[in-house]
Parts: C-alpha cells; structure tokens; sequence
C-alpha cells in the first residue's frame, strides 16, 4: 500500500511545494488475450492496486520527475523531445507526454513524484496505469479537470507504440482510464464502446498468482503475433472480401478457408476467432452469475493461449494445473500478453488458502521459488486521489 500523506511529505521535501495526487490502477483480463488488436473483444477489469503521481505545476516547460520503484530522476523540455525506445521508465513518462500533446491536449511543465503497488512485469499492466496517472495529472495541472478518457487511453497506447515499442492493443490503456469499481467491462476493441457487467462473486472470489518471472522474448513475440494476425487478415480477405480483421471472422468461416493459411497462421487465427466467441459467451455467463460455465470457458482460453498462440509457459502451466486439480476452483488461466506474468483463478473463497497451498508446493517443488498472490475486486479507473 503507498502511504498518501507520506507520499505527500516527500513530494515537499524533493520539491519544496504541496502536490495533488492522482492515481490510476493496474488491471487485469478475465478473458479475451490477444483479441484487442485484432478489434475484438475484452473483458478487463481495474484491480485494487494502484499507481500514484504527485504532482505540482511549474512556469519553464520542463518535466521533473522522481521514480521510487527506480530510485532515480529524469527531467527533459516538453519542447525538445528526447530518444525513442532508450528501455527506461523514462519512455513512458516522456511518451504520454508528447502523445497528449499530439492529440491536442494542453499539457506544461510539472513536477512529478511516482510511487505504485502495482507489480512491475507481472502483466497486471504497470505501464498503463504509470501512463494514465501521468497523464491524467498532467492534463488536470494544465487546467482541464474532465479530459476525455478514450483520448487519454489512446494517448497511453501510442506512448507505448511511438517511445516504448510494444505495439500493443488498446484493452490496458482503455479499462485503466474508464474501469468501473464492482463491474467488470466487455470492451469493444473497434468501436471503443464498452458495456458494464457487474463483478459480483457471492462465496467465490478472484485469485491472482503472481508467477515473477518475464521471459526475454516476451517483447518481441508480442509483435511477432500481431503480424502473423495481419497476414492472416490479408489471406482470408482473399476469399472473405469483408474481413478487415480477425473479429469479423467467424469459427465457421475459418474451419472452410483453413486449408488456405500456412499451419502456424491457422493457429494463431483459430485462437483469436475462438477467444473473441469465448469473450461475448464469458460477460454473459459473468452477469448471470453462472460461474462453473464461465469457468470452463477460462480453462479453454488457457489451452488456446498455450497450444495455439503459444504464448504460455512452464511456470504459468503449472500455476494452472495446479489449481485446476483442486476442488473448489470454477476456473483458471494465464492472463496477460504471456511468456511469464500471471495467471488468474476463479474460485470459491473457502478453498483459497488450500488452493494457494497447492500452487506454492508445486510451483516451488518445480522452480525454486515460490509465486506471489493477490485476491482483488473490481476497483475505479484513474482519478485523483
């Protein structure tokens, strides 16, 4: 947990005037991996941990900013534009800042002190929420206190196309902004429409399982994906002239042109076509509080993700394994872009310590190190304070 009026205190001491204090929180994904830029469907919500940014305006045009997670500081001219790509935090504060200027947001100089509770690399997206807190601070400081939340989420995303390379969706950026506390939203990744579903559990709850490890060629494969999703588009659309993306496809569809795609396309276009169906079925089973069915849809996205995607790994297939085997449990999958990061466990609440018992001795039995976790429910999207 940050501590605000500590935050605070040392906000005056490093800069020597009293902040404000916004806040965006980190997230994770029920069901719906890897369906965002391919325009499908989400079904996100903002978990109850936190990123904070203090923050003060100041007259030059320069960003200050402090990192506690980094221990360290960067300050650049909002006129000047630094480096793409340098592999620091600071692409992500520099990035939201020119991205919010691009998309004609007034934006000026501050100072910013960042402090967070969400974990860095566990695919609980850290770098949205660093993204929507700053600019959802820089913003309000310039003097607009509502700005525009899609806007803002599309600035976060092309900080992270333009400065940080990670051509990601916009599934991360957009529940971070627009998240609802005790709701759940079924995103519409073209559109950018959502629709609420409330996150009510009764006697079961949400496990997250922390795995701590990210494999180097996560990045990479990351985009190695979203291009064989292209070239999938482009060879259906040979015969499906209405296909612009994997959304407009459909499994019928798919199973007559398969014999058109090279085997590895026909896999990755079989998981994201499935998982876009399984997404729609999983917010209605969610909102009729039909668990054991919404369950098994989480367990079939994991073994897409796994055998057809390919983005799973030994250290998430255990966590799932584990707790599949125990009773109690409706439902579990890796979450996230994969290749490390976490994985997410529907279950009852009577069996959670059980449960995390059973995947620490497998886990640990297996790597040497024992997973973290972290029950969460549906939390508010970034505001201050």
């Amino acid at each position: 947990m940050v501590d605000l009026e500590q935050l605070e205190t040392r906000f005056v001491e490093r800069y020597g005037a009293r902040p404000r204090i916004f806040s965006a929180p980190g997230r994770v994904n029920l069901i719906g991996e890897h369906t965002d830029y391919n325009e499908g469907f989400v079904l996100p919500l903002a978990i109850e941990r936190r990123t904070f940014v203090a923050a003060s305006p100041r007259s030059d045009g320069r960003i200050s900013a402090f990192s506690e997670h980094a221990e360290s500081a960067i300050e650049f001219e909002l006129a000047s534009p630094g480096a793409k790509r340098q592999g620091s935090w600071r692409n992500y504060v520099e990035g939201t800042a020119q991205a919010l200027l691009n998309a004609g947001f007034a934006v000026e100089g501050a100072n910013l002190l960042i402090a967070s509770d969400v974990p860095a690399g566990a695919g609980l997206s850290a770098s949205a929420a660093l993204e929507l807190a700053i600019g959802l601070a820089l913003v309000c400081l310039a003097g607009n206190p509502s700005p525009d939340r899609v806007k803002l989420a599309l600035a976060g995303q092309a900080a992270e196309h333009t400065y940080v390379g990670t051509l990601c969706g916009i599934m991360d950026q957009y529940v971070v902004a627009l998240g609802q506390a005790e709701h759940a939203l079924l995103i519409d990744c073209r559109s950018l429409e959502f629709s609420v579903v409330p996150f009510e559990l009764g006697s079961a709850c949400l496990l997250i399982c922390d795995t701590r490890v990210k494999h180097e060629l996560s990045s990479s494969a990351y985009n190695e994906r979203r291009q064989q999703c292209e070239i999938g588009v482009s060879l259906l659309a040979r015969s499906l002239p209405h296909v612009r993306a994997l959304r407009d496809v459909s499994l019928a569809e798919l199973e007559r042109a398969a014999a058109q795609l090279p085997p590895l396309i026909a896999r990755r276009c079989r998981h994201v076509v499935g998982e876009n169906a399984r997404t729609l079925e999983a917010a209605e089973l969610l909102e009729a509080g039909r668990l054991v069915e919404l369950g098994k849809l989480m367990c079939a996205s994991h073994a897409s993700l796994r055998d057809d995607y390919e983005v799973s790994c030994a250290e998430l297939d255990e966590c799932v394994a584990a707790a599949s085997e125990e009773s109690g449990v409706y439902g579990s999958r890796m979450t996230g872009g994969g290749f490390g990061g976490c994985t997410v466990t529907l279950l009852e609440r009577a069996a959670l310590e059980r449960v995390q018992t059973a995947i620490t001795r497998r886990f640990t039995a297996r790597f040497g190190k024992a997973p973290e976790f972290l029950v969460t429910g549906a939390s508010a999207g970034a505001r201050e304070a």
